[in-house]
């Protein structure tokens, strides 16, 4: 894809807006090699990690929060901003409320990742936990904003938010512009969509893949078939990637712009995270596990290539730690 379709949700000039607001705030994360994990994913390839872990809130969701709050005027973050979250995206905006002393309220699903509900609290959000799945807890933030005259900061469905997801491949590109690919994990499509951006305007010939948790299909039947589902099953332990719809906003994109997109099982999640730990020495949710998971899918289509994943958090709750360490 060399230039972008009709009706892309963002222009490159959008992320450039974005990584100038986001610049103050941010430093780069790493972007590094490990030979080990040439050696397992094989066919020859040259494997690069982006440790978006790194940030201030562990997961890249903060560049979302931070442009989503920073690109509204004073007014509209002084009536406040709420949320949808399983936790990510929730901690990204609450960061950039404390940041800009702007009310914050975030809804997260029942059962929550509890340790991503404390970190969300502790940056002074005030959360509310309302839904039996992450759609559920989508419908009832959108009517407590209305309620209440809050601004929406969506997941996905807000240029802001993708615009910021984008700035995180204007570094990759800066830090390794020989890359022929990026392996992403899908949940709402801000990273991939973001890529594919930049990647038009800077690198066209670097091809976007998506990944997808096999227990969380929405997404993959969404673009495998041209129509865009909702309010379907969603269960994998990887919350960053437990969408049961897809999305207004990407979903034209990714069907355009994609290259390929894969569905991993639970299974792949959490040998990914195993893998991760020894040889990065990171800590890997499993949706920033989902990329090592997904290449070793697309490896024999990949060979010989230079490709980045994203290791797109770190949020990894006690309980699945604990799990993936068992074996």
């Amino acid at each position: 894809m060399t230039t972008l379709p009709p009706g892309w949700p963002i222009s490159f000039a959008d992320v450039v807006a974005a990584s100038e607001r986001l610049q103050p705030h941010l430093t780069p994360t790493p972007l590094r090699a490990y030979p080990q994990l040439d050696a397992l994913v094989g066919h020859d390839i040259r494997v690069w990690v982006k440790h978006e872990n790194h940030q201030p809130t562990q997961s890249f969701k903060i560049r979302n929060g931070l442009n989503a709050i920073l690109g509204r005027s004073a007014e509209q973050r002084g009536a406040g901003v709420i949320g949808a979250s399983t936790g990510n995206h929730g901690q990204g905006v609450a960061y950039a409320g404390r940041l800009t002393r702007t009310p914050v309220t975030i809804c997260v699903p029942l059962g929550n990742n509890p340790a991503k509900n404390d970190a969300i609290r502790a940056l002074g959000a005030e959360l509310v936990e309302v839904g039996d799945t992450y759609d559920e807890t989508v419908r009832a933030c959108q009517q407590m904003g209305k309620e209440r005259g809050l601004a929406l900061a969506h997941s996905t469905n807000d240029p802001l938010v993708i615009a910021g997801a984008g700035t995180m491949t204007m570094e990759i590109l800066d830090q390794a512009p020989e890359l022929d690919a990026l392996v992403i994990a899908l949940g709402g499509g801000s990273q991939s969509v973001g890529a594919m951006t930049v990647a038009a305007a800077r690198k066209p010939g670097l091809k976007v893949y998506a990944v997808g948790a096999a227990g969380a299909p929405a997404q993959y039947e969404s673009w495998t078939r041209g129509v865009r589902l909702e309010g379907q099953p969603a269960k994998t332990f990887a919350e960053g990637i437990a969408t049961g719809s897809a999305y207004t906003l990407t979903f034209d994109a990714l069907r355009a712009g994609l290259a390929g997109f894969v569905t991993v099982s639970e299974a792949e999640l959490y040998q990914a995270v195993r893998d991760l730990i020894r040889i990065t020495r990171n800590l890997p949710e499993g949706a920033g596990a989902a990329g090592l998971a997904g290449l070793r899918r697309l490896a024999p289509d990949l060979r010989g290539k230079r490709v980045g994943i994203v290791m797109c958090g770190g949020n990894l709750s006690d309980r699945d730690l604990a799990i993936a360490v068992a074996g």
